[in-house]
């Protein structure tokens, strides 16, 4: 035991690691995606984002304003290409 917790710290990072090996892809496991527990908030506000969550409700959620919001995690926003092509073509009305 260790500083009044059940577990060292190292058990916790070990643990953790083992869990991102299995829960995630391995490019995802090669990111700091849900590095140390404290980002799940982090993989979760990046999930919104990736689900088509509009900003502004991330940031709601999160406490953070669009602009900060996006300043962390846009880098974070993947796969969205097809989609978000799809959306401009459909809102031009097929005048591209």
């Amino acid at each position: 035991m260790s500083g009044g917790n059940v577990a060292a710290a190292s058990t916790y990072s070990r643990v953790w690691e083992a869990a991102r090996q299995i829960g995630l892809t391995p490019r995802q496991v090669a990111s700091p995606v849900a590095g140390r527990p404290y980002d799940l908030r982090h993989a979760a506000m990046s999930l919104w984002l990736n689900a088509g969550v509009p900003a502004t409700g991330v940031a709601e959620r999160a406490g953070h304003s669009v602009d900060v919001l996006l300043k962390v995690y846009a880098s974070c926003i993947d796969g969205q290409e097809a989609t978000v092509n799809r959306r401009i073509e459909d809102a031009l009305g097929g005048w591209c």
